[in-house]
């Protein structure tokens, strides 16, 4: 839902132009999980990182069971939460409210954009948290959310893709019609060779003006105890 003025060329429906949004996702229903990673694994579009950090990488991944923050109920983190399925606007501030998914216990997180003007500080870059200091405004129809003050706990995706606390996401979300397209640039020169693109996301918009967003089940790190070698998918 989207409460304060006019969409700024997002939408003739200026009441709600951005609202909440169901993932469209590539796979089948049944095995989405497993179609979900494979997809994700195989997508030549991966962060470069400088020669002595792949070997940091690969046993990240290797030791994916217990070393991905996501398996022991830690928040995703930005950019890995990805697109939000519901924001919601005031005067000053954008509303991102975000759901765990099933192959993931991070549970309900929300997200509080600033686009009332301000700037980031010096003291935002060492706030040290998983979601960092967000600011956001408008270039034409596409917000523009600028993130910094990061810890290095989250990881970027799933391969054991961490980054510092340096990190710099620039995020763009924009809507064409009933769709809403988010992209996002994560620049860290402390570890990657160059800024990485991710995939743009589609969500579709939700017809049901009465839609609410399930919440999440409770994350409880019960399996880690069972693992008897690394395999994972």
């Amino acid at each position: 839902m989207w409460n304060g003025g006019p969409a700024r060329g997002l939408s003739s429906r200026s009441d709600d132009p951005f609202g909440a949004y169901l993932a469209a996702r590539d796979g089948t229903l049944l095995n989405f999980e497993r179609d979900n990673t494979l997809i994700r694994r195989m997508d030549p579009n991966k962060p470069l990182y400088k020669p002595e950090f792949w070997e940091k990488v690969q046993k990240l991944d290797q030791d994916g069971n217990t070393a991905d923050p996501s398996f022991g109920c830690m928040p995703g983190g930005v950019p890995r939460m990805g697109p939000p399925p519901k924001i919601v606007q005031t005067s000053t501030e954008l509303l991102f409210f975000y759901v765990s998914p099933p192959a993931q216990g991070w549970g309900d997180q929300y997200r509080i954009i600033s686009i009332d003007g301000r700037r980031h500080t010096p003291l935002d870059q060492l706030d040290g948290t998983w979601k960092g200091e967000s600011i956001g405004h408008w270039e034409g129809d596409t917000m523009v959310i600028d993130t910094i003050g990061f810890n290095d706990a989250s990881w970027l995706d799933i391969g054991g893709y961490f980054h510092s606390e340096n990190m710099h996401v620039i995020e763009r979300i924009r809507r064409e019609g009933d769709t809403l397209i988010w992209q996002a640039t994560v620049e860290d020169p402390d570890v990657l060779i160059k800024p990485w693109t991710m995939n743009p996301r589609t969500l579709r918009l939700n017809p049901d003006p009465k839609a609410v967003l399930e919440e999440s089940l409770p994350c409880v790190e019960r399996d880690s105890a069972h693992l008897v070698n690394k395999e994972h998918h």
